[in-house]
C-alpha cells in the first residue's frame, strides 16, 4: 500500500514526483519514502534522506511535497516544499555567532546551484549547544544545527507543473553542506568534508515532527 496521499486523478503530481525521484543524485545520498502528512494538502509526498560517507551518517533530514490544485495564498502557488535538515557539528561551532547566516547560505546557494527557481522562501535555523557537567563532565560538548525550510517552486511547462528534480537536488545539496561536503555533481565521489559533522542520534534529536 502506498504511504503517500495522492488525490484520485492528480496525475500531474504523480508524474512530477516520479520524474523527480528518477533523476540521478549524489552517490553518498540515501533516501526512503515515509508516510506523508494528510491534512496539509490534497496530495502529499514525503521522504527521509541521509548523507553517508564511509558508513558514517553526516546529516539527515526530511522532505515533504504538497500539492493543492486550488493553490494556497501563503504558498503563492499550487506546490509547496517543506524540508528539514539536521547535523551535528564540531564543538568549535558553539562560539560561531554567524552559524545562522552560514546555514541560510547553504539554503540559498543550494537552490541557486541547481537552478531551482523558487519564491516565498523561508528558513528557521536552530543551534543547540550541549555541555555536560559533574559526573558527566568527560562527555564532549556537541553542537546540533536544525534547519526548517519551505519554498514554492516556480512553475514550468505545461503551466502549473514544476520540474521538481532541481528542488530535490537542492535539498540534497543542503544536506551535503550541513554534513561538511562541498558541492558535487551527481555520481561524483566526494572529497574530504570541509567540517566534521554527523547526524544527531535518535536519542539526541528529540521530536522533529
Amino acid at each position: 500500500m502506498s504511504v503517500h496521499r495522492i488525490r484520485t486523478g492528480d496525475d500531474t503530481f504523480r508524474a512530477a514526483v516520479d520524474a523527480m525521484t528518477s533523476a540521478p543524485t549524489r552517490s553518498e545520498f540515501e533516501w526512503r519514502s515515509i508516510p506523508a502528512p494528510v491534512r496539509m494538502a490534497p496530495s502529499t509526498w514525503a521522504c527521509t534522506g541521509e548523507i553517508v560517507v564511509h558508513d558514517e551518517e553526516l546529516a539527515s533530514g526530511r522532505l515533504v511535497i504538497l500539492h493543492d490544485p486550488e493553490g494556497q495564498e501563503s504558498w503563492d502557488g499550487t506546490y509547496r516544499l517543506v524540508a528539514l535538515v539536521q547535523a551535528q557539528l564540531e564543538p568549535e561551532f558553539a562560539i560561531e555567532s554567524m552559524l545562522g547566516d552560514v546555514a541560510w547560505s547553504w539554503v540559498t546557494e543550494a537552490l541557486e546551484l541547481h537552478d531551482a527557481e523558487s519564491r516565498e522562501l523561508g528558513c528557521t535555523a536552530t543551534r543547540v549547544v550541549s555541555q555536560s557537567y559533574g559526573a558527566l563532565a568527560s562527555r564532549p560538548s556537541t553542537v546540533d544545527v536544525e534547519m526548517r525550510i519551505s519554498w514554492t517552486p516556480e512553475a514550468a511547462v505545461p503551466p502549473g507543473v514544476p520540474d521538481l528534480a532541481p528542488h530535490f537536488a537542492a535539498w540534497i545539496a543542503m544536506l551535503a553542506a550541513a554534513g561538511g561536503l562541498p558541492p558535487a555533481p551527481a555520481r561524483i565521489a566526494p572529497i574530504a568534508p570541509s567540517h566534521h559533522a554527523r547526524a544527531p542520534r535518535p536519542e539526541e534529536a528529540g521530536d522533529i515532527r
